[in-house]
């Protein structure tokens, strides 16, 4: 009889941690619904559901992540196209104008993480100063992001380059309103 029983184990085992997955994935779900845009929200997050779990916290440290590699991605991808021979002169210097902008909004998001984490340690106002903190540069990174596109308005600028940084940026931004949406959601709970 024991040794049926412990044939089971697995079984039940599985079962508990695909129950948990799900809780994982659920809770997520919940919390991007109230993200400007859900689905991204969903795709970029879910991958991490068991590392999440059901934290706010945790939740809100991942989409930062995630946006951190994303604009870190978008950094490197940039500083290539300055290599790129046969540049006119406006398209070069949008193209650095734009590195500059990511790295600005890479390295906020990396001052985010780490104000985020101590803010976790924090209690009363010194929770909310960090947490005010993390808000601030996230919210200027998203403007960073954003503001790398400037350069490249206009038609003279029309063309591939011009289309594979919106691309970029567009998918740098959209991770990192969500990932303020899910800081401002922890900031609440807590």
């Amino acid at each position: 009889m024991a040794a049926r029983n412990f044939s089971l184990l697995p079984l039940l085992l599985a079962l508990l941690y695909i129950s948990g997955t799900a809780a994982s994935e659920n809770f997520i779900r919940a919390s991007c619904k109230a993200t400007e845009y859900p689905a991204v929200c969903v795709q970029s997050l879910s991958a991490y559901a068991s590392a999440i779990q059901q934290s706010p916290r945790q939740l809100a440290l991942t989409a930062l992540t995630v946006s951190q590699a994303r604009a870190e991605s978008m950094r490197a991808f940039v500083a290539k196209l300055t290599k790129f021979k046969g540049l006119k002169a406006r398209e070069y210097g949008a193209i650095k104008d734009c590195l500059e902008e990511i790295g600005d909004s890479a390295d906020r998001i990396q001052k985010s993480i780490q104000e985020l984490n101590a803010a976790s340690k924090s209690k009363g106002k010194d929770f909310l100063w960090h947490m005010s903190n993390v808000e601030t540069w996230v919210s200027a990174a998203l403007t960073d992001a954003n503001t790398c596109l400037d350069g490249f308005s206009g038609r003279a600028l029309d063309g591939r380059i011009k289309n594979s940084v919106r691309a970029r940026v567009t998918n740098v931004a959209q991770v990192t309103s969500n990932a303020l949406a899910l800081v401002n959601q922890f900031a609440a709970k807590s």
